[in-house]
Formats: C-alpha cells, structure tokens, sequence
C-alpha cells in the first residue's frame, strides 16, 4: 500500500517475493523516494583523510589557531554546530581520538570518532566490544555512521580499563574480529556467489532462475560439507578471505588501530549527548520496530536532550 516514486512515476507496492517488488501505478501525487544502498558505501581511506584534515581546519577556525587560510563555505555554516560540540564536549583534531561516555535513560553510551565510514566502523564496534567484554561480563547494541560509532549498555562501561589492556592492539586482530562476529555465517553467505561462479550450484535457465532460498540452502551444504570435512579447500578460504578484505577491510583495519596508538586519547564526559553523537544515536532508532516516525521520534529525543 505504500506510495513511492520510481523512473518517474508514481508507483503503489503491493508485495515482495523472491526478492521482486510487485507495484502498480498510482494516481497519487505523493510518496517516498526510494533510497538505495549506495547511499550507505563506506568512506576511502582518502576521503577518510581529508574528512579528519577538514575537521583540524574546523577546529582552528573555531579557536582561531593554527594557520588561517580562507576557510571552505561548508566549514563556516557549521560553526554553531561546532560551537556546542566544544561547549559540551570536544572537537578532534587530525592527532586525536576523541572518546565520548555520558548516561542517558537508555543506559551508558561510549561513542568513538574515527570518521572512517560505517563500513569500517561496523567491524570496529564489534571488535571493541568484544575487547572490552573480555574484562567483564557485559551486553552491547551498536549504532554507527560515517563518522562514529556507538556502543550501549545498561551497565558502566569500563573505558580506561579497556583502554589499558589490548582495546586497539593490532596483536590477535584476525582471531579477535572471528570471534566478534559470526564469521562462519559470513562466510557462508560469500559462498554462495562463490559456489554459483564455479559451478558447484545450479542457477537456472534464462528466464526460470532457481529461487534465491534454493540457491542459498544447496551453497550452505555444500558449505557445511567443507568446513567440516575439507577446512583446506580454495574455494572456503576463498568465502573467508573475501570476508576479511572486502567486509570487514581487515588491512584498513589494521591501519586504523596503528593510527589511534599513535593518537592522543581524549575522553570527555557530556551531561547531554553532543552534536557529534546525536546522528549516530538517530541511526539506531531506524532499525527498531515502531508506529512512530522517525521524524517524530527524533523531535522527542531532540526536546530531551536540549
């Protein structure tokens, strides 16, 4: 029944089966733009660089330090912005990871600001919160954007604790990350294309594909079947290589964590959640289950935190 605008028109969705948008047209003249997720790529490392790089400028141009060259339009309409986030809590600059721990009625939030791209920060939060459950018995959701990443418990988090021990050790990193997220699962779905691709499974004729769930349950035997009986076979080192450098970008990875020991850690402890992690907290909320937009649901968390 929902309305939405695709190749210029406007479209009502009826169904969704086997992966296929069953629609009709609509004389509405309202609706949705669909959003797709390319929206959601990961950052390069490049433009993960100059995003850090525009945020130094930022902050000069904030405490009126450093070398004043004629800054971007960008960075002087965000100004205010940047001005409650010093007041409440910190602006980083290039050689700083700033750490942020503050209470609300949901329970303890750590958010962590490595402005690396959600991809990456995906893979990040899982690690840390792996880490960091290591020290103590302790149950974490995540919440993550381009710029940041959250983690949040109904218990204090132990931070300079973690921070103490291995949190952003390259030691172990590949154990770690396998243990952290449910590798095996991963893997099996990267082997499904895989599978396909050499001919262990059967897709179909033109025009009568075998259905996506078929596909999936002969790759996932053929799968299990492997890692049981032949843990050395190229085509299952294959699924978890391409789970460690495409996923979870293990050498991008790796690189972040040498960069933060080489950083000044600066934790901060804000009564309110900052300019800074208020997105990053909205992004969790898209994934619950509620009859409330989320526009109305951000104005109340909005009104909270004011």
């Amino acid at each position: 029944g929902d309305n939405f605008w695709f190749a210029g028109m406007s479209l009502e969705l009826i169904r969704i089966k086997d992966l296929t948008a069953f629609v009709k047209k609509s004389n509405k003249t309202t609706g949705r733009s669909p959003a797709w997720n390319g929206g959601r790529l990961s950052l390069t490392s490049h433009m993960s660089h100059m995003l850090r790089r525009k945020m130094t400028q930022a902050a000069h141009l904030l405490n009126k330090t450093g070398k004043q060259e004629k800054p971007d339009e960008e960075l002087v309409k965000i100004q205010p912005l940047l001005s409650l986030q010093k007041e409440r809590s910190h602006v980083p600059l290039e050689n700083e990871f700033l750490i942020e721990l503050f209470e609300t009625d949901e329970g303890h939030h750590a958010v962590f600001y490595t402005f690396e791209g959600r991809l990456l920060h995906e893979g990040l939060a899982a690690l840390f919160a792996y880490r960091i459950g290591q020290l103590q018995p302790i149950t974490f959701s995540f919440a993550y954007n381009d710029y940041g990443f959250e983690l949040l418990s109904d218990q204090p988090i132990p931070m300079e604790e973690a921070l103490g021990s291995a949190l952003t050790d390259v030691n172990q990193l590949e154990q770690d990350l396998f243990q952290s997220i449910n590798s095996s699962e991963l893997a099996r779905r990267k082997f499904r294309d895989i599978a396909a691709i050499s001919g262990l499974v059967f897709k179909g004729y033109p025009g009568a594909p075998i259905k996506d769930r078929h596909l999936q349950s002969s790759s996932a035997l053929i799968f299990q079947v492997f890692e049981d009986y032949d843990k050395d076979n190229l085509l299952l080192r294959q699924a978890f290589d391409e789970v460690l450098n495409y996923q979870l970008e293990m050498p991008r990875l790796r690189a972040v964590l040498q960069r933060i020991n080489h950083q000044k850690i600066i934790i901060t402890h804000p009564e309110k959640p900052t300019p800074f992690a208020f997105p990053i907290m909205v992004d969790r909320l898209r994934d619950r289950m509620s009859t409330e937009s989320i526009e109305e649901r951000v104005k109340r968390m909005t009104l909270d935190f004011e």
